[in-house]
This record gives structure tokens, C-alpha cells and sequence, in this order.
């Protein structure tokens, strides 16, 4: 694409974008595209999502520091905007149909939000890391077990915001299954079973796939310049 070879994620053949109204909103439309040559092709149709209680925020990603719009921070119920890279799915089963590399959850497998700590923004297990490394920590990963059988991580995918693990910048941010369509999340991308299944299938890693979330006038504003698809607006 003319002028975007500089972008980080300029040899990207598959991306998975949720376009949002404003910063405030908590749902948004998700699609996907693949690339053709210079083009961008839409590969399904678009499904709903419910994004982050508090709307979204500027995340850490492969995108440059924006000069305007909130930022993100840990706890503040916004789900991270800009372009990121897709990371491991995840899920209660031992295995899942999808070609990205794949962890099951144990009743041990944590994601630790302690800004403070060495581990924040990865997920352990505490059998390896120990008990006390996961003190504080909101976010267990199988919340089957401990959330009264909550079934939203029962599959899902990472989205690699702030891989550097600044402390404070916000921390496990995922693609996970909503518990209703009306349901916001603390500052992932939830969506139907169904979808959730289907993206999983089509991501291939050797494709080099990436997570774009923005505004609408965010995403007009930046739409060329990154690369995207020209037809994004939420219908």
C-alpha cells in the first residue's frame, strides 16, 4: 500500500477491527480483512461487540503515541485503542480449532494486574511462579472455578497491549466470549460464542494477523496514513 511501508504492521495479511462511535461508547462493530495485493477484503460479515464499561482509550501497541484522545490505565474499565498484535488463545478445553498457539487454563493460571509486580501483564501459574507471587491479582483465568461459573475466558485470545509491561499502563486485555450481548467488560473485546469460534479458526500466525480498535473519527483520521481498509464506519 502506497505510503504505509513504514507502519510496524505493514506486511500484515489478516486484521481483526472494531470501530466504535466515540471514546465513551461501550459496544462497537467488529470485522475482518484480508489482504489481496494492495486491498483489503472483508472476510466475514460484521458482528457485534461489547468493548470496555468505560469506552476505549490510546493503548500500547504498534502504533505511535497519538497526540489527542484519553490514555489507557489500569483499572479504568477502557479498552485499549490503536493496532496490536494477536497473541496465544487461550481457553478452558485442552485443546481449541484454531491454528494460533493455544494454553489451556488451569484452576492455577492466573493474569496478574499488580502493577508493581515483576509478573504484571502475564499469565502464570501459580504452581510455578508460587501462591504468593499471584497476591492480589483480579484476574483469574479460569472463572469457572473461581468466579461462580463465569464461561467468558472459556475460549478467547490475547491482545498484546503493553507487551513492555509498563507498571499502571494497563494489563490482560483479551478477544473473550460476553455474557450477554448488553454486557460490557473491564477493558476487553467480548463477543458471541459463534464469532469468537469462526475468528479463531480463520487466524493463521504465519499471516501475521493484528487487532485494530478505534473511533470512528479516529479511524478516519488515520485510515490511509495506517493502511486500513477505506470501509470501516459502524453500520
Amino acid at each position: 500500500m502506497p505510503g504505509t511501508a513504514a507502519v510496524p504492521w505493514h506486511d500484515a495479511q489478516q486484521l481483526v477491527l472494531v470501530t466504535v462511535a466515540d471514546w465513551d461508547v461501550d459496544h462497537g462493530t467488529l470485522r475482518t480483512y484480508e489482504r489481496d495485493g494492495d486491498s483489503w477484503l472483508e472476510a466475514a460479515s460484521p458482528q457485534p461487540v461489547e468493548i470496555g464499561r468505560e469506552g476505549s482509550a490510546w493503548g500500547l501497541g504498534l502504533h505511535d503515541a497519538q497526540p489527542e484522545g484519553p490514555t489507557k490505565r489500569e483499572g479504568d474499565g477502557r479498552s485499549p485503542a490503536g493496532v496490536f498484535t494477536i497473541g496465544e488463545a487461550f481457553g478452558y478445553a485442552a485443546g481449541a480449532q484454531t491454528a494460533l498457539p493455544y494454553a489451556p487454563m488451569q484452576a492455577s493460571s492466573y493474569c496478574i494486574d499488580v502493577s508493581d509486580s515483576p509478573l504484571y501483564n502475564r499469565i502464570v501459574d501459580s504452581r510455578e511462579v508460587g501462591e504468593p507471587a499471584i497476591a492480589g491479582s483480579t484476574e483469574p483465568m479460569r472463572r469457572d472455578l473461581h468466579a461462580d461459573g463465569d464461561l467468558r475466558y472459556r475460549l478467547g485470545f490475547v491482545i498484546e497491549h503493553n507487551r513492555a509491561a509498563t507498571p499502571g499502563a494497563g494489563s490482560c486485555i483479551f478477544a473473550h466470549l460476553w455474557k450477554s450481548p448488553t454486557t460490557a467488560t473491564a477493558g476487553c473485546t467480548a463477543m458471541d460464542d459463534a464469532v469468537m469460534e469462526s475468528l479463531l479458526a480463520w487466524l493463521r500466525p504465519e499471516r501475521k494477523p493484528v487487532f485494530v480498535l478505534l473511533p470512528d473519527a479516529e479511524y478516519a483520521r488515520l485510515q490511509a496514513p495506517w493502511g486500513l481498509p477505506a470501509m470501516a464506519a459502524a453500520p
